[in-house]
C-alpha cells in the first residue's frame, strides 16, 4: 500500500493498533470516488478503513517517497496522516459502543474553518455530527488518538 510510505512512527503506531483492534485498511476503493476531497472512509460494518492515497496526491501535489518522513510536512503526507488518525479516532469510537470518546463535550474546542466545511460534509456521509466533530479535532493529536485505540480497543 502506497500510503505507508507517507506515515511517521506514531502513525505506524496507529496502525498497528488499528489492525490489534481487527480493523483492516484498504487503499483506492470506489469509496474514494465520491469526491476528490475525501482522503479516508471506515466502513464500520466491515471494520474497514479506506485510504483514498489518490486523492490526497490529486490535491496535495505529488511526492517522491523519502528514507524518513517523521519531519516532512508536505500536503500529501499530512493529508494522509490526518486521514489515517481521523478514521482511527473512529475505530476508537466503534470500540465505545458507537460513542463519542467525550474529548470535545464542550464549545471551548473550535475547529480551522477549512474543518468546518469537512465536518458538515462528513456528517452529511455518517450522520453524526458529535463523533466528526470529535474526530477532526483529534486528527491533529497522534498520541491522544493512539491512547484512544489502547484504551478502548486493546
Amino acid at each position: 500500500m502506497e500510503f505507508l510510505l507517507l506515515l511517521t512512527s506514531i502513525d505506524k503506531e496507529i496502525l498497528d493498533l488499528v489492525y490489534k483492534a481487527k480493523f483492516t485498511v484498504e487503499e483506492n476503493t470506489p469509496l474514494c470516488l465520491l469526491g476528490e476531497k475525501y482522503f479516508g472512509f471506515l466502513k464500520i460494518e466491515q471494520k474497514t478503513i479506506v485510504i483514498c492515497t489518490h486523492n490526497a496526491k490529486r490535491i496535495g501535489g505529488y511526492y517522491i517517497p523519502k528514507a524518513s518522513r517523521d519531519d516532512d510536512f508536505d500536503q500529501t503526507s499530512l493529508y494522509i496522516r490526518k486521514a489515517l488518525r481521523h478514521e482511527a479516532v473512529h475505530v476508537a469510537q466503534s470500540c465505545n459502543n458507537g460513542r463519542p470518546l467525550g474529548f470535545v463535550n464542550n464549545k471551548k474546542f473550535k475547529l480551522h474553518p477549512y474543518k468546518e466545511n469537512a465536518l458538515k460534509a462528513s456528517t452529511k456521509i455518517s450522520g453524526n455530527k458529535e463523533k466528526e466533530y470529535e474526530a477532526y479535532w483529534m486528527e491533529d493529536k497522534p498520541k491522544i488518538v493512539k491512547s484512544s485505540l489502547i484504551k478502548y480497543c486493546l
